[in-house]
């Protein structure tokens, strides 16, 4: 039972969210302390403008194209509310003293960071982290990086990122929790928990940033900053949820999105950022744009100068401008103009102080440059490889094939195999590739070096002009100087000699991420040739899979006999893939989005509405069906094998009848019928047969994580109440209907059983 609290505060989220109609009763009225609101009465409108002033020097990691001028100048004039991007003691010391003692007033700073999985301790990509579905692990993983983080001297983070992502073409899907917003929703609670802990103002807690607000992930193409257009009654339903799981976890801070929403950039967006964000869910934190967001609306077409999108920015509710300036440089004017009140710079700064105030800044500025944790340690590295082997995902395992045994002759090949600079996935803005595992060295460290033979095989990709982009924050596609079909040839003579061939193989680790959008996400061509070749031999092949996104794997699922998803694991890698490789490690990691069986399908995901022509698997003329493949993603939400088996027994309901005061149990036994120790990941489906309006034909709305030993049986229990069954009308009321349900349980959203129960509400 130990993701049931996590359960139990997603009911809750689902349950309490107020209408969309309504308004929220919490006051945003933000309250100082008495000596922060004395210093707040003396600062000049400059000042106050200053704190919503967040910029970049030329020192800061590099995540965008834009660095701030006169940076010292500004920070002794007050104009600088908080540094984005800067690393390191000194350096953050070296800022902080010249705000608090070369300032008028001293308002110390607050220093931000992309401390997205990991800070320099490295640990899965968030995509890959989710597939443990372990919310226990993921709190502890963020608390972990928050350490690290803080006592270097950082004391926000720009994380996490819970957009819903449906689209693996879109990058940034590798910073997310995949497809579902209940499951998402207990991730972004999780990690909101895990940087912020119980109070703020300690040492090791960190200020959380939900991003991106809203709907990023559901860009047009899967292509980056790119338009959004949706109902409003998917927004509540499918794509809000893990925002607002945040908020009511407490997160103190908000991103906006780059992306348009219903033709109005969201840095622009005041139902976004006032009505939704402040007056339906009550959040009282402080609004941050991205990277030079406010600038970025000109193109967007909303505004002919900076000074225009700059103040529908602060009109729509944005308390801080990222790196653009477009606050600093023309608020005055505006306030002169009439296009804004001093009431909402004047908010704008306090929501920023109170954040500095909680962060226990104003007590001590410099509170987080003062103890010193040994960073990458010992300690540091044992979680990172835990964390790694519960997020891998066994996707094939023909014949049992794994896990291997330490007495055969391996032939590791592949791009990937021996590649530090790959291992930490995309957003390891502080981690150092150079202190990664690779899996050549993770193998050699279970077989010994003899019986491990290495080949390189092929390039990550032979297309040079995207090997260029790929490179522009740093090497990590090495074009060999031999002929491909050299590396091919030595790989395949390496080959003959082994007992079993594993090819490690993928993307490159900035093939995902930001600004990494593919048409094709596919192996690439490089690798495709180099595995047909290996095929060719008639020796079994273990693909190792490099990741940071979901792959169209047809041909690779069809002749390869394992598929070992690795995602992107950090600084451990490859430790933790030959944990798994070997068996020390079972696999338990389960799918938290779609694995596609061709582009064409995209968007292909669980909770998919039926149509009024549903496919019937026949192919049928005059079906929502394709004429050349099936609807169905290669490999469905929640799937993943494990090296043992598990038996599922029937579902049994305490009633067959549901009213509000009277919830039912779903209960199921679970039997671990194989020869080891595993753990598996039950979930729950509910499917509402007739609402007001279109239902999903399945929504997941539990889940719980069992270890079993082999033929030990364990029953898993699934309360279902009423509240668990509401969702947004036509009207945007969150409410629940009396009717007919399906409630399912199984290993994946394919694989389920089913039966069924009443609602009544009178």
């Amino acid at each position: 039972m130990k993701n049931i609290f996590y359960l139990l505060f997603i009911v809750y989220i689902f349950t309490n969210c107020n209408d969309a109609t309504q308004k929220h009763t919490k006051t945003n009225s933000i309250v100082l302390s008495a000596k922060v609101e004395a210093i707040f009465q003396k600062m000049t409108l400059k000042e106050k403008i200053g704190q919503l002033n967040l910029i970049r020097t030329g020192k800061s990691v590099k995540t965008g194209e834009v660095v701030s001028k006169n940076v010292e100048d500004k920070l002794k004039t007050g104009l600088v509310g908080g540094i984005f991007g800067l690393q390191g003691k000194r350096n953050i010391r070296s800022a902080q003293q010249i705000a608090v003692n070369k300032s008028r007033l001293g308002i110390p700073l607050i220093f931000g960071l992309d401390v997205i999985h990991g800070y320099k301790t490295t640990f899965p990509i968030p995509l890959a982290l989710s597939c443990s579905w372990d919310m226990k692990l993921i709190e502890q993983v963020a608390h972990s990086s928050a350490i690290e983080a803080t006592s270097d001297g950082l004391n926000w983070t720009f994380s996490p990122m819970v957009d819903i992502a449906r689209d693996p073409r879109w990058g940034r899907i590798a910073e997310g929790a995949g497809e579902d917003p209940f499951l998402g929703s207990a991730v972004a609670k999780s990690m909101v928990k895990g940087y912020q802990g119980d109070k703020l103002s300690e040492n090791n807690t960190m200020l959380a940033c939900v991003k991106h607000f809203a709907n990023y992930g559901a860009t047009e193409g899967g292509r980056d900053y790119n338009t959004v257009d949706m109902s409003d009654i998917r927004c509540y339903n499918e794509y809000y949820p893990p925002y607002k799981a945040a908020i009511d976890a407490g997160v103190g801070s908000i991103m906006t999105s780059f992306n348009v929403l219903n033709y109005i950039p969201a840095t622009a967006n005041k139902h976004l950022f006032t009505e939704i964000l402040r007056e339906q869910w009550g959040f009282s934190g402080f609004v941050v744009t991205d990277y030079t967001a406010i600038n970025e609306m000109i193109n967007h077409g909303i505004g002919k100068d900076l000074q225009e999108v700059s103040y529908k920015a602060l009109n729509a509710g944005i308390d801080m401008d990222m790196v653009g300036e477009g606050f600093l440089t023309t608020l005055e004017k505006s306030l002169e103009e009439g296009s804004i009140n001093k009431d909402q710079i004047d908010i704008a700064c306090k929501r920023i102080l109170k954040a500095k105030e909680l962060l226990g800044l104003f007590d001590n500025p410099y509170r987080y440059l003062e103890e010193s944790t040994d960073l990458l340690n010992k300690d540091t590295r044992q979680l990172a490889r835990k964390a790694a082997t519960e997020s891998i995902v066994l996707l094939k395992n023909n014949n049992s094939i794994l896990p291997l045994t330490n007495d055969i002759k391996i032939a590791l090949i592949g791009p990937l195999a021996n590649s530090k600079e790959n291992m930490l996935g995309c957003w390891n803005v502080a981690g150092d590739y150079k202190q990664a595992v690779t899996v050549l060295k993770g193998v050699q460290s279970f077989v010994g070096k003899g019986n491990v033979m290495y080949a390189k095989g092929a390039n990550i990709t032979d297309n040079l002009k995207l090997t260029n982009r790929v490179n522009a924050l740093g090497k990590q596609i090495e074009i060999d100087k031999r002929s491909p079909a050299d590396m091919i040839k030595e790989a395949v003579n390496i080959s003959n000699k082994s007992d079993v061939i594993v090819a490690v193989l993928g993307e490159a680790a900035n093939m995902s991420g930001e600004a990494s959008s593919m048409a094709d996400i596919s192996l690439q061509d490089s690798q495709k040739k180099l595995l047909k070749a290996l095929k060719s031999l008639n020796k079994p092949i273990v693909l190792v899979l490099f990741n940071g996104r979901p792959m169209t794997l047809k041909w690779e699922s069809e002749n390869l006999d394992a598929i070992l998803d690795v995602w992107f694991g950090g600084t451990e890698s490859g430790n933790a893939v030959a944990d798994v490789l070997f068996g020390k490690v079972n696999p338990s990691a389960k799918l938290t989005t779609s694995f596609p069986l061709s582009v064409g399908q995209i968007p292909v995901y669980h909770s998919m509405l039926n149509t009024g022509r549903p496919d019937n698997k026949s192919h049928k003329k005059f079906r929502s069906n394709y004429l050349d493949i099936a609807n169905e993603p290669l490999f469905p939400f929640g799937y993943g094998l494990s090296y043992t088996q598990f038996e599922y027994g029937k579902i049994k309901l305490s009633d067959t009848v549901l009213t509000p005061q009277k919830p039912i149990i779903a209960s199921i036994d679970i039997t671990n019928s194989g020869k080891v120790e595993g753990e598996e990941i039950v979930q729950m489906y509910i499917r509402d047969i007739v609402g007001s309006i279109s239902r999903p034909i399945k929504e997941l709305k539990g889940f719980e994580k069992i270890q079993l030993k082999p033929r030990e049986t364990k029953t898993v229990r699934f309360e279902i109440n009423e509240a668990l069954l509401r969702f947004y009308n036509s009207g945007l009321k969150y409410e629940s209907e009396s009717g007919k349900f399906e409630v399912m349980i199984g290993k994946d959203s394919e694989n389920l059983s089913k039966t069924g129960f009443v609602l009544y509400l009178k």
